[in-house]
């Protein structure tokens, strides 16, 4: 083996590494903060390692920071889904199960498979990315909040307590969304991408910088970013007695499928491309939610398709004639 390879299996505190460099695979664990990076470039040093394949599963964020580090010091990076792992593991009738073998099978898994090198988004799509996640988080904690003092809260501290923290929080999701619009002004790539996805009905300006922080312009095709979203249709069919009915794969960004949620309804009753095509589906029998679920993935192709034209939405252009309601 004369490329080196580096399996990482990554937790919140910690992650294993695996090093394959055609002989006895080298492990080691490391913290998952700053110094264990130092340790770990130190580590790859002493095994007379410059340029190694790292891969790693999209656990969480907990992969980012190392991910980053090693892209920064010339290394070859990968970024997989953990199902991806997963099904590999079971395809080797693997039986057991500890952070070292975990390393190991990922280690095996990127020399045998190659999977795609993991390209770092833009710095500004970055500092975005964090931003939509702390609105993101705020909002989930308003609900929680606003969920306890509907169901009663027990006494009138606790109600005026609960009140005085939804308050705050309405205070802190307002001042977020303010720095997400001025972030996305102050960049020019962000602010016309910005602007085109908000042509499209349905997509507003929450929307559109979800699209723009999961970095959805770099991908090159519809597949991919149907799959990466999880909402490429599953199939369940075999021989003459199974016959499942389709669902979403959801093997991908919950995240992103939540936000494009109700974005799809309004698209179901204001955007013509996605208002015939579920009307097509409606006379097929589809069910609503198959129909919901339809939108939300014709929905991101048109996002696609706008990001990728650079030209504003425009049913005109992207319906022929006779099909313009």
């Amino acid at each position: 083996m004369s490329q080196a390879y580096l399996g990482i299996d990554v937790a919140k505190q910690s992650f294993v590494c695996s090093l394959c460099t055609g002989s006895k695979p080298a492990h080691r664990t490391f913290r998952n903060q700053l110094e264990g990076l130092k340790e770990l470039d130190k580590w790859l040093e002493k095994h007379k390692v410059s340029e190694v394949h790292a891969c790693m599963e999209a656990t969480n964020r907990y992969w980012e920071d190392l991910a980053w580090h090693l892209q920064g010091q010339g290394h070859r990076v990968s970024v997989v889904n953990p199902g991806r792992i997963h099904d590999y593991a079971r395809s080797k009738l693997v039986r057991n199960k500890t952070d070292k073998l975990d390393a190991d099978l990922i280690a095996d898994f990127c020399a045998t498979q190659q999977p795609p090198l993991w390209t770092p988004p833009p710095a500004e799509v970055r500092e975005l990315q964090a931003l939509v996640r702390h609105l993101e988080a705020l909002k989930e904690i308003h609900t929680q909040e606003s969920n306890r003092l509907a169901a009663g809260a027990p006494s009138a501290i606790v109600r005026k307590s609960l009140e005085d923290h939804l308050t705050y929080l309405d205070q802190a999701i307002a001042k977020v969304e303010q720095m997400i619009r001025d972030h996305i002004d102050h960049h020019p790539g962000l602010k016309r991408d910005r602007d085109l996805l908000n042509s499209i009905p349905g997509i507003g300006d929450t929307t559109a910088a979800k699209l723009l922080s999961e970095n959805i312009q770099a991908f090159t095709s519809t597949r991919e970013i149907v799959a990466y979203a999880g909402l490429n249709p599953q199939l369940r069919e075999s021989g003459s007695s199974v016959h499942g009915r389709p669902k979403l794969s959801k093997v991908g960004r919950a995240g992103l499928r939540r936000s494009l949620y109700f974005p799809a309804i309004s698209a179901m009753r204001h955007n013509p491309l996605v208002m015939r095509f579920c009307a097509r589906l409606e006379q097929k029998g589809k069910p609503k939610m198959v129909q919901i679920g339809a939108a939300m993935r014709k929905l991101l192709c048109i996002a696609l398709g706008v990001l990728k034209s650079q030209v504003p939405f425009d049913p005109a252009f992207l319906l022929p004639i006779q099909a313009i309601p």
